[in-house]
């Protein structure tokens, strides 16, 4: 633990954005799961789940979770497979 008031606050402050952090990208990892599922299952209405994909990919990459490219591969890659599906 460190002895500087900085360093104090430093280390509460990395708890709650590691926390945040973690919480946006299980959401967007559960999110792309639920749309694999979706897929697999009944591929006429994965339109749906993958408008609501790519929006929590991007108000991940708005809380700066997830690089912009990184996104833009995750989204190319759901639109490849929905449209392999249908």
């Amino acid at each position: 633990m460190p002895n500087i008031k900085s360093a104090i606050k430093r280390v509460k402050v990395n708890e709650t954005k590691n926390l945040r952090n973690r919480i946006v990208k299980s959401k967007v990892k559960a999110s792309i799961k639920k749309f694999e599922t979706e897929v697999a299952t009944a591929p006429a209405n994965a339109g749906a789940q993958y408008s609501l994909t790519t929006s929590a990919i991007d108000k991940a990459v708005t809380k700066g979770v997830i690089h912009k490219n990184a996104a833009n591969r995750k989204k190319a890659r759901l639109a490849k497979r929905l449209a392999k599906a249908q």
